[in-house]
């Protein structure tokens, strides 16, 4: 672990994992959505150690507002 890209991807799993944890009700769906969102991370990562630094941040920053999106959802 040493690009910026391993750094970047490691603290979104982690965010990933505490806003599950703490602000959500912990549901098969949400749990889904961001298990999608970490897909994206982990190839996120490997386009970026790949030498793809564009692709990367904007895959990044998709993950990042998918999450959000999914966080912030009105209740059904």
């Amino acid at each position: 672990m040493g690009t910026l890209f391993d750094f970047l991807t490691v603290a979104g799993f982690f965010g990933l994992v505490i806003v599950f944890l703490v602000w959500t009700e912990r549901d098969r769906r949400t749990l889904l959505h961001f298990t999608i969102s970490g897909v994206v991370l982990a190839v996120a990562n490997q386009t970026g150690n790949a030498g793809y630094s564009a692709f990367a941040f904007i895959l990044i920053a998709a993950a990042v507002a998918y999450a959000t999106v999914v966080i912030f959802r009105p209740e059904s």
